[in-house]
């Protein structure tokens, strides 16, 4: 009978990575967390990119909170509107995870890497230093180790896809800095 299954199977099933049959199989996960995202109520969380749990993040503490449980939609209740509120005029500054690591970077879909060193990562994006300046507003992409407090996993090295928010000129005897926002990550197998 397991036989006949695992004919019936097609072979994109079959080579699945091991981690994620893990999830299926045996109803376990490591969890490989996505970006925090920003919900419709304000409030940040994370989704795993293998099981698709939604956890609660909180920029803060740089943690994970309470695992998300969406209820079942009512469909007796009318939508409203939607309204905006007021915000205050003045935003604290994102908290910082002072890092010292190495990272590669390029201009999206050109040939040429970079070498630079992150200096911290935030809400906002990642700062780092590195031999070539970008312009604003470039798309660029980062490879680095994800710290394991955005992550969920220690040793994770990711692709970024992001954006040069601005850029500080080098100084005598340094390299320029970069502030580039994270839209998304991959993480590298």
């Amino acid at each position: 009978m397991m036989t006949m299954r695992l004919r019936l199977l097609s072979p994109e099933v079959l080579n699945m990575p091991q981690k994620f049959m893990d999830v299926l199989m045996l109803g376990r996960c490591s969890h490989e967390f996505s970006w925090p995202r920003r919900a419709a109520d304000g409030d940040y969380y994370q989704v795993c990119l293998l099981c698709a749990a939604e956890y609660k993040y909180d920029w803060t503490s740089m943690r994970r909170t309470e695992r998300v449980e969406h209820p079942k939609p009512d469909t007796t209740t009318v939508r409203r509107a939607h309204t905006r509120e007021k915000r205050p005029s003045w935003v604290p500054r994102a908290r910082r995870l002072k890092l010292d690591l190495p990272l590669r970077y390029r201009v999206n879909k050109t040939s040429t890497w970079y070498e630079g060193t992150i200096e911290n990562i935030s809400q906002s994006g990642v700062l780092f230093n590195g031999p070539q300046e970008l312009p604003v507003n470039a798309l660029v992409e980062m490879v680095f180790e994800m710290p394991e407090e955005i992550s969920g996993q220690k040793n994770s090295n990711v692709v970024c896809q992001g954006r040069v928010m601005r850029f500080k000129e080098a100084q005598p005897d340094a390299t320029p800095a970069l502030a580039a926002s994270i839209v998304d990550y991959k993480f590298i197998h």
